[in-house]
C-alpha cells in the first residue's frame, strides 16, 4: 500500500479544480499505516486550510479508492506553531491533527506546478493570438526583458494556455529549473489570505508571496474587483517582488482601463508591463485547431465535419475543443466513423454561434429564458432574479457582440462598471461550478443559432 496515498491524489486531482488540488493536495505528504493515513502539511496553514475545508474530500476518496474509510492523521511539518484539533470526529472514523518533526526542507514555501497541463507546442496561433504567443514566448526567454505581462481575453480564448506554458517552459529550461514559480488564481489568493488572518499567519503569507517566489503566475486578476484590502495585499506583493527584479504574468477577462473599483495605484501597476490581448479566433485558425487535436488524437477528421465545426463554434476555442474531443471519444466508444449525423449531435449539448447573432437576438433568449420583459432587464429593480438574468445579458453580449462595455450598459440603463461586475459574476460562478453556476452554464448553452 505504498502508493496508496498517490492514488487517492489522483482520485482527488479529477474532482477538484486544478487551483485547489494545486494548492491544497499537491503539498500534503502521505502514507498508510495499517488503517491510518497519515497526511503532513508543509505548514500550519496549509494544516489549518485542509482540515477546515478538504477534509471530507479526502475522506471520501479515500473510502472510494481504498474500499474502506481509514482512520485520518492531519499534521503539520512546522515546528513553530503546534496544531490542534477543532473537527469533532465521526463514530467511525477519528481524525487527529498533531505535529510531526520532518526536516524543514520538506515545508514548501510557495506552491509550484510540476504536472503543467499545457505549453507551447499545443497552442495554435493565429493573427487573433500571435501577438500574445509571442510575448509569452520572449517572456520565458529574455531575462533582461520586460518584468512584467498582461493576458487579456474573453474567456476561453487561451489566456490560462498561455500562463500555463509559461511556467511550463520555465520547468523544461535546465538553467531556470531552480526558479521558484507560484501559480494560483486571484480568488485562491485572497482565500489564502482570509486564511492567514485567521490563523494569525499573515506574516507566513507575505513571506511566501513577498521572498519566496521568483515567478508569480496570477489568473484572473479582476476578481479583485471592490476587495479593498485584498487589492492592498496584492498592491503590496507587487511592488515588493518588482523591487527585488521578480517577474509577473497576470491573466484578466478585462484590460485595467476596463476594470471598475481598483485603487489606482494597482491599476497603474497593472498596466505598467506588456499587455496583449487575444481576440476572437478567425477561420483560419479555429480549423488548425481542428486539424492540430485530430492529428493528435490519431483520428480522420472529414474536411466537411471540420468545416462545421470551425463555422458553428466561433468564440470559444475552450468549447470547440470540448466539443471535438467529445465527438472523438463517442466515435472511438461506439466503433464508428465520424460523420455528420455525429457532429449535429454532440453539436446539440453546445453553445452555438452564427454570424446574425446581435444584442436584440440574446435580449429577446434571455426574456424568453428568464420569463421577463425587456423593461424588468433596463428597471432600477435590484431582485435576484433579475440580476442574475442582467448578468447572463451582460455576458453573452460581451461573448458575442462586438459592442463596447459602455454601449452595453447604455443598452440596459446601466453604466460599464455596472457591466463588468455583472460578466465578472457570471463567469465567477460558472467556474466554480456552484449550482448558480450550473444554471448560468445550461441557459448560456441554450443560446444557439
Amino acid at each position: 500500500m505504498i502508493d496508496a496515498w498517490h492514488h487517492i491524489s489522483l482520485s482527488l486531482e479529477k474532482n477538484l479544480t486544478p487551483g485547489h488540488y494545486q494548492l491544497w493536495i499537491k503539498p500534503l505528504q502521505g502514507c498508510l499505516d495499517n488503517d491510518t493515513l497519515v497526511l503532513c502539511a508543509p505548514n500550519s496553514f496549509v494544516c489549518t486550510w485542509v482540515r477546515e475545508r478538504m477534509l471530507g474530500k479526502i475522506k471520501d476518496a479515500a473510502a472510494e479508492t481504498l474500499g474502506f474509510a481509514p482512520t485520518i492523521e492531519l499534521c503539520s511539518a512546522q515546528a513553530d506553531a503546534p496544531a490542534t484539533v477543532h473537527v469533532q470526529p465521526a463514530p467511525a472514523k477519528k481524525i487527529i491533527t498533531r505535529q510531526m518533526g520532518l526536516p524543514m526542507a520538506h515545508a514548501l514555501p510557495t506552491q509550484t506546478v510540476q504536472n503543467w497541463r499545457h505549453d507551447f507546442d499545443d497552442f495554435i496561433v493565429g493573427p487573433c493570438n500571435n501577438l500574445a504567443y509571442v510575448a509569452s514566448r520572449s517572456f520565458c526567454q529574455d531575462v533582461q526583458g520586460a518584468d512584467q505581462l498582461f493576458l487579456c481575453s474573453a474567456p476561453g480564448l487561451g489566456k490560462t494556455h498561455l500562463a500555463q506554458a509559461i511556467g511550463s517552459e520555465i520547468a523544461r529550461q535546465t538553467n531556470r529549473q531552480h526558479l521558484r514559480v507560484c501559480y494560483l488564481s486571484g480568488e485562491e489568493f485572497a482565500s489564502q489570505l482570509v486564511m492567514a488572518i485567521k490563523a494569525k499567519a499573515v506574516e507566513q503569507f507575505k513571506a511566501r508571496f513577498r521572498t519566496n517566489v521568483d515567478l508569480l503566475l496570477l489568473e484572473d486578476v479582476h476578481f479583485f474587483q471592490g476587495k479593498e484590502k485584498m487589492q492592498d495585499e496584492l498592491l503590496n506583493t507587487l511592488k515588493s517582488l518588482q523591487n527585488q527584479g521578480r517577474r509577473v504574468v497576470m491573466t484578466s477577462t478585462f484590460l485595467p482601463r476596463e476594470l471598475s473599483d481598483i485603487d489606482a495605484n494597482l491599476l497603474s501597476r497593472f498596466a505598467q508591463g506588456f499587455m496583449a490581448v487575444i481576440d476572437k479566433p478567425d477561420y483560419q485558425t479555429r480549423m488548425g485547431i481542428i486539424q492540430a487535436k485530430s492529428q493528435a488524437s490519431q483520428v480522420s477528421m472529414p474536411g466537411s465535419v471540420a468545416e462545421l465545426l470551425a463555422n458553428r463554434m466561433k468564440t470559444d476555442v475552450r468549447q470547440l475543443e470540448s466539443c471535438l474531443k467529445n465527438i472523438i471519444l463517442k466515435a472511438k466508444l461506439l466503433n464508428m466513423d465520424i460523420t455528420m449525423d455525429l457532429a449535429w449531435e454532440i453539436l446539440q449539448n453546445y453553445n452555438l454561434d452564427s454570424a446574425s447573432i446581435d444584442l436584440d437576438k440574446i435580449i429577446s433568449f434571455v426574456c424568453q429564458a428568464y420569463g421577463f420583459g425587456f423593461d424588468d432587464l433596463r428597471s432600477k429593480s435590484r431582485k435576484r432574479d433579475r440580476v442574475i438574468a442582467r448578468n447572463t445579458a451582460f455576458y453573452l453580449a460581451r461573448k458575442h457582440t462586438e459592442l463596447s462595455l459602455m454601449d452595453i450598459g447604455r443598452r440596459f440603463n446601466r453604466k460599464h462598471s455596472t457591466v463588468i461586475k455583472g460578466i465578472a459574476s457570471v463567469e465567477q460562478e460558472v467556474t466554480r461550478k456552484t449550482s448558480l453556476g450550473n444554471q448560468l452554464a445550461r441557459t448560456i448553452n441554450q443560446l444557439q443559432a
